[in-house]
């Protein structure tokens, strides 16, 4: 994909600035691979702990040989010194499935204001254009910045914000195409959501920031999720016009992830290894993501369901993410403490892996030929690199943006299965291991599944396609790669 160097690319440089936490720093260091693509340099900044996170987890190994001490040689590495903040365990018996824990981080994240804004200033004189794309949850941060272009950096789906700013489209919303209407119709409500009251005051200081975004940025693509781009696109130029604004036009550029070059096989990685023993989609992955904890009873539920299953499965099972991934550990509890039934790992040792505390590499499982459903949390990440690689899921939303993104694959793509429907005031339900070993086997090895499955490999073929030359996901990304180096 890369071009051949230009002294009009050199002259500009792009600083990403994310939001500390796992799923947004993963988002913008793919998005700075593939902008460096085309020899612009890219300065990625942040807390020294959390550049370190993502350098440590950046999954694919094709691309992480690239990741030197200072990057590779378009990619930059700017640390600051990480500010002081409490780093509380994670709490798996709590009534919501919020991460709390990861709050500190991200209040102290506030603290990079004045070095941003600094660098941004410095940089600013060695390049004719410095572009910002920052995390929406870090506009404090970036509000100071006035000698360069700033994209607001959306990192959940465009699905989910269209679901925020109007709970239902109106029926008489000319904005609002039909096949969006439909499926947000069906889409749990955001309104009455209640985040911890510490996570609301961070969000209220992000929405009540200066604006300095010239437009907004979507890891998404026309494939996926095309009715609510043209939505948002639609509100967006009304908004313009009557708030007498420019037009801040919005660029879905993802899926950001690796689509291709994935390896097949790893005789180094257990994962890998032990999916190339078993047949073509045969194999069901759950995991839950980062910063999801689950009770002891949960745990155990769903250990039961995966049996009853009979089905063929690697369960990641980890502790939740605190905000410094770094810390001592002393004192919080392992996974391998936790109740799995007696005898449970032995039973399932020859149709069954449970990854227990370790990082496992999602996206080169799920591109795996043996791997041919994913029970999911539904986080945007984790919802795109199924749909990429082209497997259906399973649905648990558990809080944010995860409802709607659950809706869009069940409801409006059709490749997925609900585990459970979703409530705002739910609470802490623990889903029985009757409803886990039933959604698997529908999945798995239902006529029903069999459809999901079909559908989810010709659309994770359309994504990869619309990469290829002349496709529409790599036209977008070069309309936005001449627009910030004209």
């Amino acid at each position: 994909m890369a071009n051949n160097p230009t002294t009009q690319n050199s002259q500009v440089a792009v600083v990403m600035v994310p939001l500390p936490a796992q799923g947004h720093l993963n988002q913008l260091l793919h998005l700075s691979h593939r902008i460096s693509a085309y020899n612009i340099p890219v300065y990625y900044v942040g807390a020294a702990t959390h550049i370190r996170q993502v350098k440590l987890r950046f999954h694919s190994r094709h691309r992480r040989r690239h990741l030197a001490a200072d990057g590779d040689e378009y990619i930059h590495f700017h640390e600051f010194p990480t500010p002081h903040f409490e780093n509380p365990p994670p709490d798996p018996n709590s009534p919501h499935k919020f991460p709390t824990q990861i709050i500190p981080s991200l209040k102290a994240s506030t603290h990079l204001r004045q070095p941003v804004s600094s660098f941004v200033n410095a940089l600013s004189t060695n390049f004719r254009r410095v572009v910002v794309v920052y995390d929406s949850l870090m506009a404090y941060v970036v509000q100071d910045i006035s000698n360069a272009d700033c994209y607001t950096f959306r990192s959940i789906s465009a699905v989910a914000v269209a679901s925020w700013e109007s709970d239902v489209a109106a029926a008489d919303d000319e904005n609002c195409p039909t096949e969006a209407r439909n499926i947000l119709e069906q889409t749990p409500s955001m309104k009455g959501t209640h985040y911890p009251p510490e996570f609301q005051e961070f969000l209220n200081l992000q929405t009540s920031s200066k604006k300095v975004s010239g437009g907004e940025i979507y890891n998404s693509c026309r494939e996926i999720e095309g009715p609510f781009l043209d939505l948002l696109a639609r509100r967006k130029i009304n908004n313009n016009k009557e708030e007498e604004e420019e037009d801040q036009k919005i660029w879905a550029l993802g899926p950001f992830n690796p689509l291709s070059s994935l390896p097949s096989s790893n005789p180094n990685n257990k994962c890998l290894s032990w999916l190339d023993k078993h047949g073509p989609n045969s194999v069901i992955l759950v995991s839950f993501g980062t910063t999801t904890s689950f009770s002891n009873k949960q745990i155990e539920e769903i250990a039961l369901g995966l049996e009853r299953s009979g089905q063929k499965f690697i369960w990641v099972l980890r502790e939740a993410d605190k905000g410094d991934i770094f810390t001592n550990k002393k004192g919080i509890k392992k996974f391998t403490e936790l109740p799995l039934p007696e005898g449970f790992e032995e039973r399932v040792k020859e149709r069954g892996l449970v990854v227990v505390n370790e990082w496992a590499p999602q996206l080169e499982i799920l591109g795996h030929v043996s791997t041919g459903g994913f029970l999911t949390h539904c986080g945007w990440n984790s919802c795109l690199e199924g749909i990429s690689m082209g497997v259906a899921m399973a649905t648990w939303p558990l809080h944010s943006d995860q409802p709607a993104n659950a809706a869009l694959v069940t409801k409006g793509l059709k490749i997925g299965v609900e585990v459970k429907k979703w409530c705002v005031e739910e609470g802490e339900v623990v889903t029985s291991a009757d409803v886990v070993e039933e959604v698997v086997r529908k999945l798995m090895v239902s006529e029903e599944g069999g459809l999901m499955r079909k559908r989810a490999a010709e659309l994770g073929g359309a994504v990869r396609d619309s990469w290829m030359d002349g496709g529409a996901a790599r036209d977008e990304m070069e309309a936005f790669i001449s627009h910030i180096t004209r």
